[in-house]
């Protein structure tokens, strides 16, 4: 009997109608439109406006585009994972949001929390569940609102950060295609240089955390970079060698889409040709859980079945990791 693996069949996403541009960040902060797209490579993003406009609506959309583009039932779905660090509410989970919704009332639902890497960390959990031959249907969703937790007058991440949704379906397949291997790594270590300070049981919110600014996303640069740089790049080079793979083996590399300069220097320290490797953060910025399926669904129509990817993620936490399958669409 040939080997179950979990191959994605379907990949949709979703970003909000509203542009934020680089030239209205001028207006907002001490900035211009040179210096973001020198240091960041990002010309707009995309920003989720209006009252009572959680992740789940980012992620409802995404999967019910998912669910049409794979002729999907929602009573077929078994399982919803969704990777988020900006849920709704702290409970319930987004992915149970976003199941009611569509209408998945056979699913069991939950979220994964690796802030950037939590859509590749979601896959590999999701993908169990098909290899085990538990599932055979089930639905990985990457999606953030980023500009919930984003101070807009810190230049330093106000620049960098966007609001999106990719989905992707997981079924099994014995021809070969699917998910093959993944390493995943996290050093706790990290979370001084890339946190969120208060609204957790540590720190309760209270009206001195909210004057203090403490409730948006807090990032030291350089520590970042030098982490994010050398831990996607190693991970990459890792699953390469195990499975005996060239670098003219892999048709695509997909990185996070967390900074320009990250991205060519993982691609350079990998040994990996940069027109090979996918680049949308131009038009959305960094999404966190949502930069991966967001790359995917825009990347879909140079994307071949039997065709080789390694997708690569870091996130605050620590947390990185890369995952190797072959496209199975």
């Amino acid at each position: 009997m040939s080997k179950i693996r979990a191959a994605i069949t379907g990949v949709q996403g979703y970003v909000p109608d509203y542009v934020l541009t680089n030239a209205e960040l001028e207006t907002m902060v001490d900035t211009n439109d040179e210096w973001i797209t020198t240091r960041t490579g990002i010309k707009e993003r995309r920003i989720l406006k209006g009252e009572n406009q959680g992740t789940s609506v980012m992620g409802i959309e995404a999967v019910k585009g998912l669910l049409e583009k794979t002729n999907t039932s929602p009573e077929e779905v078994e399982l919803v994972i969704c990777a988020t660090v900006t849920a709704d509410m702290p409970f319930p989970d987004t992915a149970n949001l976003v199941a009611d919704s569509v209408g998945m009332k056979n699913a069991f639902c939950f979220d994964v929390n690796a802030a950037c890497s939590g859509f590749l960390y979601a896959l590999t959990v999701g993908a169990q569940f098909i290899a085990s031959g538990m599932h055979k249907k089930v639905i990985v969703i990457g999606a953030d609102k980023m500009s919930s937790i984003i101070d807009y007058t810190d230049r330093a991440t106000c620049i960098i950060f966007g609001d999106g949704a990719g989905a992707v379906m997981l079924e099994p397949d014995t021809s070969g295609n699917g998910i093959i291997d993944y390493i995943h790594k996290s050093d706790g270590a990290g979370a001084e240089f890339l946190h969120l300070k208060a609204g957790g049981s540590r720190k309760p919110a209270t009206v001195e955390t909210v004057m203090a600014r403490e409730h948006f996303a807090f990032q030291n640069g350089r520590p970042v970079f030098k982490a994010a740089v050398s831990g996607m790049s190693d991970v990459v080079k890792q699953v390469m060698a195990r499975n005996e793979l060239a670098t003219d083996d892999i048709r695509w590399l997909v990185p996070h889409q967390a900074n320009i300069r990250i991205i060519e220097t993982v691609s350079r320290m990998a040994d990996f040709p940069i027109e090979r490797v996918m680049i949308n953060i131009q038009k959305y910025g960094n999404t966190t859980a949502g930069t991966l399926p967001l790359c995917l669904w825009d990347y879909e129509d140079q994307l071949q079945k039997g065709d080789n990817v390694i997708l690569t993620a870091f996130g605050g936490g620590f947390t990185w990791g890369a995952l190797y399958l072959k496209w199975a669409i």
